[in-house]
């Protein structure tokens, strides 16, 4: 078989498939692309059986069909040295040999048997769900919340994004039992209530597929896999199989002393002063009251400190907390206003960290901090 292809294009398909291949993967064949040739179009499919990216490419100058495994990262490092061109890709079915020309050259590489890439994991269609999320939605839900999902083994529903779909609204869940962040959309909503969770890797494929997404996204799951359907990619993954725990209960609603402060006051603030902080802690503490915010880190073994005053508008009455820097820095970043509002209810207690004011009227952004206790 025989087709005709740009390079440049052919790179950019090929770059943004090939970030599911795994550089641990236990089955050889998984280190190529699956190239698929039919009348009108080249289908290109790279996995790592938990997560599938297949892309389709509409191509003029194509004579026969079939498939092929190509290695690769030879291919990539290869076609990232041509400048912009046509190239030809010449196969012969029977030993896998590929013949690359290009203007002025000839590459030959081995492929592999195509028969021996495994078989795409499929949704059942009678148990299955199926939804169109806007593409600027579904990025905006994996964004706020990819950050505080969990790395624990133990745990594996704390692993991904838990996203839960009702006829109200569209939800977007993550925690790693430090931090939570809880995403929620009015204006994206399901015919029934239903939900899944979607594993940190193919989250993160999406999340590089969908800035360049200009149309919906159709989503297909059931109880084991979904699918995502974009304009020229589609994504198939394995879900994380369990029930996620109940988040809500956790998040405390009496919250009477609440705070509002310039974000990146706050955010410049806390990370100069948690340089003095203890390397093992990361410990900050907030002394608010009378409108006025104390930032302060030590480490006595190294006999530093630091304190930061800022001012800030506060109800409530004089409360002393302590925070894991790294963890408050990571959600006042995540945090797209431009002042940031503090909600708490004692010491010992999550503290609720939220935009002063949304950027849309639709969107429900809240994200929860575990304190840490303050050795007096």
């Amino acid at each position: 078989m025989k087709f005709v292809v740009s390079s440049t294009d052919l790179l950019s398909h090929l770059a943004s498939v090939s970030k599911v291949i795994s550089s641990k993967s236990t089955m050889p064949i998984l280190d190529n692309f699956l190239f698929k040739l039919t009348e009108t179009d080249l289908t290109i499919t790279a996995s790592d059986l938990e997560s599938t990216l297949i892309t389709k490419m509409e191509l003029d100058n194509i004579e026969g069909e079939g498939l092929i495994a190509v290695p690769a990262k030879l291919l990539i490092d290869t076609l990232k040295e041509f400048p912009e061109q046509p190239l030809t890709f010449q196969v012969n079915n029977e030993n896998y040999g590929i013949e690359i020309f290009s203007d002025n050259g000839k590459y030959t590489i081995v492929g592999q048997s195509g028969e021996d890439f495994p078989e795409m994991p499929a949704v059942d269609e009678e148990a299955a769900t199926t939804v169109t999320i806007t593409s600027k939605v579904l990025l905006k839900g994996i964004e706020k919340t990819l950050f505080a999902t969990a790395d624990d083994e133990l745990r594996p529903v704390m692993n991904g994004i838990f996203v839960e779909l009702s006829p109200e609204n569209i939800g977007f869940v993550a925690s790693d039992a430090h931090k939570l962040v809880r995403y929620r959309r009015s204006d994206a909503a399901a015919e029934f209530d239903s939900s899944f969770i979607l594993p940190k890797k193919p989250a993160s494929l999406l999340r590089n597929l969908l800035p360049k997404e200009e149309h919906d996204v159709k989503l297909e799951f059931d109880d084991k896999n979904a699918i995502f359907t974009l304009t020229k990619y589609r994504l198939i993954c394995r879900l994380v199989e369990g029930n996620y725990p109940s988040y809500n209960s956790v998040i405390p609603t009496k919250n009477p002393n609440k705070m509002t402060i310039d974000r990146l006051a706050f955010y410049n603030t806390v990370k100069r002063v948690s340089v003095f902080s203890n390397q093992a802690s990361n410990l900050v503490k907030l002394n608010i009251n009378d409108n006025q915010l104390v930032v302060s880190a030590q480490d006595i073994d190294f006999s530093i400190s630091a304190v930061e005053r800022l001012g800030c508008e506060y109800e409530g009455e004089e409360i002393e907390i302590g925070f894991k820097s790294t963890f408050l820095l990571e959600i006042i970043a995540n945090i797209s206003a431009s002042d940031v509002r503090v909600e708490m209810s004692d010491p010992s207690r999550a503290g609720l960290l939220l935009p002063a004011e949304t950027e849309e009227e639709a969107e429900d952004v809240l994200m929860l901090l575990m304190p840490m206790m303050i050795n007096a």
